[in-house]
């Protein structure tokens, strides 16, 4: 990925001027727990204002970008970092986990992360998961391969929010996903074992060989958990 970065550095750059204070990987890639194919390039870009034309402008870079295969940057300016750690303390807490800088300063450096809101935010981040898995469950349910790709796929997502429920524990959340889900099946006393079947089928596709009724009884048993998690972080909240 060194050149494809470099590449779009050097566009961002072009766009930007100046105005581009930095650019920064984090999450699974930043803290070496990328999988092909299932993780995502996330990248921050902090320029010193943000205006309708600087975003027109990066249209062509982050165009090329997107035909790599890769999600849409977000967009920040420096002054702005500060204002939202509070609004949005998972996404801060992960970069302050995982980043690594591309380009220019590191203006997370400083930033100060308030988990006023975590419990709130983590709440309803994982109930808002659960229904899109639910919904996304039925076209699903007919296929090894589309319940196998839904899991593997959701899975990620599970573990960053999984992340924060420690953070809120005040635990230090692991690097890598598979550590994070590790920690918190301990600490929550879910059956870790079904989140190890669907990381092996994310990161290689090991793992024992499914039918589609074996795939809907792994699937019934991931929602199962993920209804753990949700109720502990919900009692949490009236305790």
């Amino acid at each position: 990925m060194k050149h494809q970065f470099e590449g779009f550095i050097d566009d961002l750059k072009a766009t930007h001027g100046e105005n581009l204070a930095s650019v920064i990987l984090y999450g699974s890639a930043a803290a070496g727990d990328f999988v092909p194919q299932q993780s995502n390039y996330n990248l921050l870009i902090a320029l010193h204002r943000i205006t309708p034309e600087d975003l027109r402008n990066a249209h062509a870079s982050v165009r090329e970008w997107l035909k790599m295969g890769h999600p849409v940057p977000i967009y920040f300016t420096v002054s702005e970092l500060s204002e939202a750690a509070d609004v949005f303390p998972i996404e801060f807490h992960r970069m302050e986990t995982a980043r690594k800088v591309l380009f220019g300063t590191d203006v997370l450096a400083d930033v100060k992360i308030s988990d006023e809101n975590l419990r709130h935010q983590t709440e309803y981040e994982l109930r808002s998961k659960l229904i899109r898995l639910r919904r996304r469950y039925i076209p699903a349910s007919s296929s090894v391969e589309g319940l196998t790709g839904l899991m593997a796929e959701s899975v990620s997502s599970f573990a960053a929010l999984f992340g924060a429920i420690l953070i809120l524990r005040g635990i230090e959340p692991p690097a890598t996903k598979q550590a994070i889900i590790a920690r918190t099946a301990e600490i929550l006393r879910l059956d870790g074992t079904i989140f190890e079947k669907i990381l092996n089928i994310r990161g290689n596709g090991s793992g024992e060989a499914l039918n589609e009724a074996g795939a809907n009884r792994l699937f019934g048993a991931y929602m199962e958990q993920i209804e753990k998690v949700i109720d502990s972080v919900d009692k949490a909240g009236t305790s």
